[in-house]
């Protein structure tokens, strides 16, 4: 079972009414210390102002919280901005997803491409899951319609699983494109025996908030959860830019 960052960020609450105020010259370095003292062993990856007066943004791995100045408050959920309808939040988990794709070496994903692709998107799949075989079956289509499919592996049951095992085999295999699609198709292939990707996938996975399979990540960080048919994701990627 993976570890979820969610209940520290519930946890903060008490810290945060406990707390005395995060004054002086640099309160979100403040509001930082205090956070690493409590929670030593969960990596707090940003503490930052919010168009809100006197509220700020704390982000630790892949969870965002909002923290009053006056160190009284926490709020656990996404910020709109009404005027415009736009989820600030979720534009922030957005950029922290294309930061952490950016460091991932597609030489280290598997990978089907059209000659020339309008559209990169990145598929966290599951060797088991029925709408992640679904997918891949409609490969041809995808790059029909001009997106390049890279995938990463989320064995959803996690260590030690069939899954886990069934990713080893199709990355240690010779042609891994191939041993993919004979992967998807129920055939079974021989076990791994080598340094696979799959343990760093898993993690990427977690840090992006990946909940389940497929879930797809466009070049800029959005998260398209479930499957969609070649044309109905094209559509999608068109009216969002890519």
């Amino acid at each position: 079972m993976r570890k979820l960052v969610l209940p520290a960020l519930a946890g903060l609450s008490v810290l945060v009414l406990a707390s005395s105020g995060f004054a002086g010259p640099n309160p979100e370095q403040a509001v930082r210390d205090r956070l690493a003292k409590t929670f030593p062993d969960s990596p707090i990856s940003d503490v930052r102002k919010t168009p809100i007066a006197g509220m700020y943004e704390v982000m630790i791995g892949n969870e965002i919280g909002y923290v009053s100045e006056d160190g009284k408050y926490l709020l656990h959920g996404d910020l709109l901005e009404l005027a415009t309808q736009k989820n600030l939040t979720e534009d922030r988990r957005q950029d922290a997803r294309s930061k952490l794709l950016s460091k991932i070496d597609e030489k280290d994903m598997i990978v089907f491409s059209p000659k020339k692709p309008k559209y990169t998107v990145t598929v966290f799949t599951d060797i088991d899951c029925g709408y992640c075989r679904m997918l891949h079956k409609e490969m041809k289509g995808y790059q029909e319609q001009g997106i390049a499919v890279r995938y990463l592996f989320f064995p959803r049951a996690g260590m030690n699983s069939d899954s886990w095992r069934k990713a080893d085999s199709v990355w240690c295999a010779k042609d891994r494109r191939d041993a993919m699609t004979r992967a998807k198709q129920g055939e079974s292939l021989p076990p791994g025996n080598c340094k696979t990707p799959v343990a760093s996938h898993y993690q990427a996975g977690i840090n992006m908030g990946v909940r389940g399979t497929p879930a797809i990540v466009t070049e800029d960080g959005r998260m398209i959860p479930g499957y969609q048919p070649p044309a109905e994701l094209r559509k999608t990627l068109d009216s969002k830019g890519g």
